[in-house]
């Protein structure tokens, strides 16, 4: 989280100089991200880009891992950020959707390092899901909103026998027993299955399209990606 403006009047000089230590830090990493992955990510080769001494960097981050973890809790916050502005405004799925394709568009790296493959041997902290986590809270909160409530009976209609209630697809079904993954959230089944589906289908023509794979095929991604939040969108029959 940004510091505010009394926050960062009151660091001293030490803290404002370790402060701008490790944002160059973070400015090679995500360099050597972009050259060669993740996974090749060294702070002895940082240290070397910034004429410094290997062992002085570890002043600054505790090694590799310290470091990967930094750069997630940034690139989530950021995008936690702006999902968050959007849901405060009333913003529907379809909103969130668009959200998150121009957040991913403004850095593919940042995207890829949250959303690509997992570093080899690197394990994120619980605090690091616990951010994740807003960013679906919001996305479940405009699904649940999306779906229809009963409907009513206009004054003056004799009393009726009701429909029988449709039984609910299977995974609605299964994930009304395993919603851990939403935490408290209150989201009817039916929301959480739509949730799943926004977050997994678009993450895939995102994915795909950051990663190169619609070059050559003679099409706009973004409508693409605009068809698949119409059809999500869309009521469930």
């Amino acid at each position: 989280m940004a510091e505010t403006g009394a926050t960062a009047g009151a660091a001293t000089p030490r803290e404002r100089y370790r402060a701008q230590v490790r944002a160059e830090i973070k400015e090679h990493a995500w360099k050597q991200i972009a050259e060669a992955g993740a996974s090749a990510l060294s702070l002895n080769a940082i240290a070397k880009q910034m004429g410094v001494s290997g062992p002085a960097l570890y002043r600054y981050f505790a090694g590799r891992d310290d470091l990967i973890t930094e750069l997630i809790r940034d690139a989530y916050r950021s995008l936690a950020d702006a999902v968050h502005a959007a849901a405060v405004t009333g913003a529907d799925p379809a909103g969130l959707a668009h959200v998150l394709r121009d957040w991913a568009l403004a850095d593919p790296q940042r995207y890829f390092l949250i959303y690509g493959t997992p570093v080899p041997g690197y394990h994120a902290p619980e605090e690091i899901t616990g951010i994740s986590q807003e960013i679906m809270a919001d996305l479940l909160t405009a699904c649940a909103a999306l779906e229809p409530d009963a409907p009513g009976t206009p004054p003056g209609t004799p009393p009726a026998t009701p429909p029988a209630t449709p039984p609910a697809a299977p995974f609605a079904a299964h994930l009304a027993d395993h919603r851990v993954w939403a935490g408290d959230h209150p989201a009817p089944p039916a929301a959480l299955h739509r949730a799943l589906t926004f977050w997994t289908r678009l993450h895939g023509v995102l994915s795909l399209e950051l990663a190169g794979h619609f070059t050559g095929m003679a099409f706009d991604p973004a409508l693409l990606y605009e068809a698949e939040v119409d059809g999500l969108r869309a009521p469930r029959g």
